[in-house]
């Protein structure tokens, strides 16, 4: 049997496994176990073990449950409902003035947690509710929460592009800082929308009425400092690296026990938040390690049969396409997973083969990881199945509809697809940073 037709059966196989109802690490891993055995007899049993070896030898892994940890003190502990009473007093007096505000609110709880999920729960429990309050568009608010929620997987410390990283074999710290500007753009034209979409229909984002908009000064700058605190948070943790003086698991590890202390200090750090927050980060930090170690296996098995260079080979030599050609093929193939998978699972099933390629390709691996990272965030709201959009409905109260939610998202799917091409067209928007900041 061909190469070829092995990567096919292998990936087939994977599928057949997901579609059946197993979990995604065990549905990779047990295809990567039974191949490298079936292929190597007993040596193949090494794989596995070696994977397991390389993944508990990966220092950089540590800052997953600190900042996992982090971000679930911060929203546990009620500290991320500060920031929307800040953008509520601050920016009401304008048109589209509170959707704005959760454009910011989104921006932060991702520089926080590092999940979309975190974006979405706070969004649609704080933002939503009281958005719809104030007589917003419930069409235009829908779509500003789930928007500004899928920046979570870009913003640093984004927990997927550590995921990337690991698989990748790049520095974490390149990735996070790769993501900052094309991130802080993508929030940007969110925002641009939000206002000339206000200017041309004010209806859609009235102001807030007068006799609320009249807070003293002083409250107004308690707020502004307690709003602000998880922001200094953020740059009490990535100051630091960003200057060279502590290694990123460092980083992190000022990160959550800054959190924790401020948790302390404003008195919410109750059991039960505490108890909570643990949990959370054990489970999701497991689960990340059980993807991460089904990956390692299932490329290393790629890389014994040798696929990558064989399938660069079909695509370039016996297609004759052009590397952007595949390069625009393979985020097409990224929309029509996410559609029905979730951006970890998107990212193990086809890392072994997409990774390598983009490599042999010549195409720069930490750029592509920030495509990866888009294209997975217009995945997440992409009909009919995208995972944002299952978890806004949800979440979302009675009077928001199914189709409400789809129709709300079409706009900022193609501000995400404009991202998507600027970053395409113009590397350096991603790459400008990391290498900036590691030429000193």
């Amino acid at each position: 049997m061909s190469y070829e037709m092995i990567a096919l059966l292998m990936f087939s196989s994977m599928m057949l496994m997901m579609f059946t109802g197993q979990r995604v690490f065990g549905a990779i891993g047990c295809v990567a176990a039974i191949a490298a055995i079936t292929l190597w007899g007993t040596g193949g049993s090494d794989i596995p073990f070696s994977s397991a070896m390389k993944l508990m030898k990966w220092y950089p892994l540590l800052t997953l449950p600190m900042f996992i940890f982090m971000g679930y003190i911060l929203s546990e502990s009620k500290i991320a409902d500060d920031l929307y009473k800040m953008f509520h007093v601050w920016m009401g007096g304008i048109h589209g003035g509170l959707a704005i505000g959760t454009i910011g609110l989104m921006v932060l709880v991702s520089a926080m947690n590092g999940l979309s999920v975190a974006g979405m729960a706070i969004g649609a429990t704080i933002a939503l509710p009281e958005l719809l309050r104030r007589g917003y568009d419930k069409r235009m608010v829908t779509g500003v929460v789930q928007a500004g929620s899928s920046l979570g997987i870009l913003v640093p410390p984004s927990v997927v592009l550590v995921l990337y990283a690991m698989i990748a074999r790049q520095p974490v710290g390149q990735l996070w800082l790769a993501g900052v500007v094309p991130g802080l753009m993508m929030a940007a034209l969110f925002v641009i929308y939000i206002v000339v979409r206000c200017r041309l229909q004010p209806e859609l984002g009235p102001v807030l009425p007068k006799e609320e908009r009249n807070v003293p000064m002083a409250e107004k700058l308690r707020l502004l400092s307690s709003g602000l605190l998880p922001l200094m948070i953020f740059a009490a943790m990535m100051v630091p690296f960003v200057k060279g003086w502590t290694s990123l698991v460092e980083s992190s590890a000022i990160g959550a026990m800054t959190a924790f202390m401020v948790a302390v200090l404003k008195g919410r750090m109750t059991r039960q938040v505490f108890e909570t927050s643990v949990r959370q980060t054990l489970a999701i930090s497991c689960m990340f390690m059980w993807i991460i170690l089904a990956a390692l296996g299932f490329g290393a098995v790629f890389d014994g049969l040798g696929a990558v260079k064989a399938i660069s080979h079909l695509f370039t030599d016996e297609f004759g396409l052009s590397p952007w050609t595949i390069l625009i093929l393979m985020q097409l193939s990224f929309l029509l997973m996410g559609t029905f998978l979730d951006d970890t699972a998107m990212l193990v099933i086809v890392a072994p083969l997409y990774v390598p390629l983009v490599g042999v390709l010549g195409f720069d691996l930490i750029w592509y990881g920030v495509l990866y990272t888009i294209t997975t965030q217009i995945a997440y709201m992409t009909p009919p199945f995208g995972y944002n959009l299952f978890l806004m409905r949800a979440m979302a109260p009675p009077e928001i509809s199914l189709q409400d939610i789809y129709r709300s998202i079409i706009p900022f799917v193609l501000i995400m697809v404009v991202a998507l091409a600027l970053v395409m067209a113009f590397p350096q928007i991603a790459l400008w940073l990391p290498e900036s900041i590691y030429a000193r």
